[in-house]
């Protein structure tokens, strides 16, 4: 199985490519179009600021293909974000995907920590990237903007409000959350994606 991470100037690229090696599975880190439409599964990290990422994405075409892209995508934290329409961050459009907006979290109360770093229980898990997962397991966020809950929602946790933490449309999927910081239950999600 050929699994391509999407090579852009943002992403957490590192620690994904080594959470794949401990499945056994030696990913191409790749920016080239015809690569990422050859390969079985595609993986679309990102953390950083979705501004200049998008104007990354565009200028390079990586906008367009991979939203053509056919087999199993699954973007991790700013990728998800990525995936949908406008984004507060930055006021930028995403490649509306998912056809929801990313917003920004507004403390409520004094305890309430921007951004939502940290362990949190997931929850209304729907979907074959959970197959074996029981609700209330813990996976690791950090995020300032967040995904409302929507027709694409395929887990929810809540911090201030309940959020996304998961979407699914077609052959797309995505989480909020780092699978790949989120020990054995991280594990089971990616090989869940993997076995798609």
């Amino acid at each position: 199985m050929k699994v391509a991470i999407v090579k852009y100037n943002a992403g957490n690229v590192c620690s994904v490519d080594y959470a794949l090696r401990r499945l056994g599975v030696e990913a191409c880190l790749t920016a080239d179009a015809e690569e990422l439409r050859r390969a079985d599964k595609v993986i679309f990290p990102g953390v950083g600021e979705a501004g200049t990422t998008m104007a990354y994405l565009r200028a390079s075409g990586l906008d367009g293909v991979i939203r053509a892209l056919r087999q199993p995508v699954l973007g991790i934290c700013l990728g998800m974000q990525l995936m949908c329409g406008h984004l507060e961050e930055g006021d930028v459009q995403g490649l509306g995907i998912f056809g929801v907006d990313v917003k920004r979290f507004c403390p409520q109360r004094h305890e309430d920590k921007i951004p939502h770093m940290g362990w949190n229980t997931l929850s209304g898990l729907r979907g074959s990237l959970f197959d074996g997962l029981g609700e209330e397991e813990y996976v690791y966020f950090v995020h300032s903007y967040y995904v409302p809950l929507c027709e694409g929602t395929t887990a929810e946790a809540r911090y201030i409000h309940p959020f996304s933490a998961a979407l699914q449309k077609d052959n797309f999927y995505a989480t909020q959350f780092h699978p790949e910081k989120s020990g054995g239950v991280g594990e089971k999600i990616l090989r869940n994606f993997l076995a798609l």
